[in-house]
């Protein structure tokens, strides 16, 4: 039977329900995959409303939104309202933001769902209501954790350009470079490697690893990480039948040649990744998290509070994650 996709709602304050709204409008045009939001369907009308857009909504069951998609957007309740306006984030809403989370990762894993997009989120209005993860990837892990084992959780950039993946996700660059590990490099490298071949379809995966100090650390005249953590993290890899090569300079790995050699780019450290992925395709980029038990993708980019209700916020990120998420599900061993 084909299942939708579990669409979260994301920071009521941003952009999130606009790109929603907008991408359910361009079902047919686009020939979109059927997703369904997770939310609060009178805030999502109100937003309607706000933005002019002539949208039907309607409460289902996850099971009924396959069919309710080509005449309604489906929305199903978490029961969590939702009050924030506008570019004005409301702590009260933190709950219904995180809700929505619980609820597509709850469907999902019951298999109501064929995967879960999510919506961004705004960190900051989510700390100060109490929220303790560094970020959406962690909080995936942590929702996905079972018999009280919790996956490593690993950061995927994905674009037609180019694929990458950070080895430290969500820490200072101070912090990043003190929890480095060759046993990190391998363990994010076996994930990797494997996700491509089930998700992906790609048969022999390949991966170029970057160094962590400028020119790969020039022979150790500008840092030894590159010899005492990357390159035997590396030699591990290829030992267990990973093509892997690098430590290779991160300021040489993402030109038009250099990209056509490789599968995916892991680099050290978040902006090692995310700068090179945001610059090549920052409107049809997506973030993916790798490593769970379910699939999970998201447009990259941020809740923008300073457009939020104002028509001008462009869904093709979100639209590119729908299309992914429907992808990966359609490759993924069942």
């Amino acid at each position: 039977m084909l299942k939708p996709l579990a669409l979260t709602s994301g920071e009521p304050a941003g952009i999130g329900p606009d790109i929603a709204l907008a991408a359910w409008l361009r079902r047919s045009e686009l020939k979109l995959p059927a997703f369904y939001l997770t939310g609060d369907r009178d805030f999502l009308s109100a937003r309607a409303r706000t933005l002019g857009l002539d949208v039907k909504l309607k409460n289902v069951r996850a099971e009924d939104a396959v069919a309710t998609f080509p005449d309604a957007l489906p929305v199903v309740a978490t029961g969590q309202p939702a009050t924030a306006r506008p570019g004005q984030p409301d702590e009260r809403s933190a709950d219904a933001a995180v809700g929505s989370i619980r609820h597509a990762v709850d469907d999902v894993i019951a298999g109501r769902a064929a995967a879960v997009v999510t919506n961004p989120i705004a960190k900051s209005v989510l700390y100060r209501a109490g929220f303790r993860h560094p970020g959406h990837t962690e909080f995936l892990a942590e929702l996905a954790a079972q018999d009280g084992n919790t996956p490593q959780p690993v950061m995927l950039l994905w674009s037609p350009a180019l694929a990458a993946v950070p080895v430290t996700i969500h820490l200072s660059l101070r912090d990043a470079i003190a929890q480095l590990s060759s046993a990190l490099i391998v363990s994010t490298g076996r994930i990797v490697a494997a996700d491509l071949k089930a998700r992906f379809g790609v048969a022999r995966p390949r991966l170029a690893i970057s160094g962590l100090n400028p020119h790969a650390g020039e022979e150790g005249s500008l840092g030894t990480e590159e010899q005492t953590i990357v390159a035997p993290a590396i030699e591990m890899l290829r030992r267990a039948g990973i093509d892997a090569r690098g430590p290779l300079p991160a300021d040489t790995m993402f030109h038009q040649a250099a990209r056509t050699t490789y599968d995916c780019a892991i680099c050290m450290v978040h902006d090692q990744a995310l700068i090179p992925v945001k610059t090549l395709g920052f409107d049809d980029a997506v973030n993916v998290t790798l490593g769970l038990p379910f699939i999970r993708t998201s447009p990259d980019h941020g809740t923008a509070f300073d457009i939020a209700g104002t028509g001008r916020a462009n869904p093709s990120s979100l639209i590119a994650a729908l299309r992914l998420a429907a992808r990966m599900a359609a490759t993924a061993p069942a």
